[in-house]
């Protein structure tokens, strides 16, 4: 194998693990609500979401080719500034998920592309105009969309069931949610599983293996599902309990109406072709289901971390990405530095992570007041 076909392998490999990442990161936006509830014990919702993420990533390729060609000049770009874009989006995926915190694994991902596209190929190869069109605008308005979307639901299931016996209603909303969560489960695949296809698809564009413009092979979609799944099975529990517990005390309508405003948003962007970020859409459902609910909590302290955050990833996202592509062009010992790199930092946030382990066991548990989390130093 020459060094060619060896990057380009590292390359593929290096987006299957982030694809892994986006997997566990994200398994709150489809099951936190149903977990929260007991419409569905912790270890079957991952399990079921795991199953029709793999599902979902077969159903359309609009996704990924609006990454694969869309936000950067594929013909410009290196399998090299691909790797160090897909570290920088890795390396923000685990400081999230240490944190508990429920940011873009996509804004992360396109923040990694485009710093390291911006460093190794000059400000000309990134289509900013895209990218304003595909992912700000969208990154933008889908929470927003969401959460009006989520109140409004809410309103109107807790309105339609109100002369009905609670009992009835509560096991009738958690029968719900098993299908409403299965749905976001699904329309996640559609969305999220298809960034890793691009990316796989535009580093065997920049090898030479594929030609200009070509959609993903069907060895992509598979592996890109595969990982994604295995991700979720794996399990975000740290983020499961900051959506599904920290945001607002969810009851069963609320997590149907969440669910299904969610996924009404995600299904239409991934048709439309927006990359736009499945946890920015769920979170804003989440908030917008506690809104909608009168004398309903809304935590409004950690809703303002998680915006930070939002705010953030693209530009944290860009940094890592910019100063990995530079590193990694100065030849192999540069890559293999950003490796080891990238490795050691993934191993110390797990080791941190299980001084204070959140599982299947206690994702559910009471939260501690806000004050006394950050006296602590992190959210669960």
């Amino acid at each position: 194998m020459d060094s060619v076909s060896f990057l380009l392998v590292a390359v593929i490999l290096t987006a299957l693990a982030f694809d892994f990442t986006n997997g566990f990161h994200d398994t709150a936006n489809s099951m936190a609500t149903s977990i929260a509830t007991g419409a569905l014990s912790p270890r079957i919702a991952v399990a079921v979401a795991a199953v029709l993420n793999l599902a979902g990533a077969f159903l359309s390729t609009e996704v990924a080719e609006t990454i694969s060609n869309g936000i950067v000049d594929d013909v410009r770009v290196s399998p090299v500034m691909i790797f160090a874009g897909l570290v920088g989006a890795i390396l923000w995926n685990l400081a999230t998920w240490f944190a508990g915190l429920p940011s873009s694994s996509s804004h992360a991902l396109f923040g990694g592309l485009i710093g390291a596209v911006w460093v190794g190929a000059g400000g000309s190869a990134v289509r900013f105009p895209a990218i304003v069109e595909k992912i700000v605008v969208p990154g933008l308005a889908s929470p927003v969309v969401a959460c009006v979307v989520a109140v409004a639901a809410t309103y109107l299931a807790y309105v339609i069931t109100r002369r009905a016996a609670a009992h009835a209603a509560r096991k009738g909303f958690r029968a719900g949610q098993v299908g409403s969560a299965s749905l976001v489960a699904l329309a996640h695949g559609t969305n999220d599983a298809q960034k890793t296809m691009g990316v796989i698809t535009l580093t065997l564009i920049s090898g030479g293996v594929l030609g200009h413009g070509a959609g993903p092979p069907w060895w992509v979609v598979l592996s890109a599902g595969l990982a994604i799944s295995l991700g979720t099975y794996a399990g975000g529990w740290r983020i499961i309990r900051t959506m599904g517990r920290g945001l607002t005390d969810i009851q069963p309508p609320q997590g149907f109406a969440a669910e299904t405003s969610a996924t009404a948003v995600i299904l239409a962007s991934s048709h439309l072709g927006f990359a736009l970020s499945t946890t920015q859409v769920c979170t804003g459902s989440i908030l917008g289901a506690g809104l909608g609910r009168r004398l309903a909590q809304v935590r409004w302290g950690i809703a303002g971390r998680i915006a930070v955050s939002w705010l953030l990833t693209l530009p944290a996202a860009a940094a890592v990405g910019g100063v990995a592509a530079w590193v990694a062009g100065r030849g192999n010992a540069g890559v293999a530095l950003v490796a080891g790199v990238a490795v050691a930092a993934a191993v110390g946030f797990f080791v941190l992570a299980r001084r204070r382990p959140v599982n299947p066991d206690n994702v559910n548990a009471p939260r501690l007041p806000e004050r006394a989390e950050r006296s602590l130093g992190t959210t669960a």
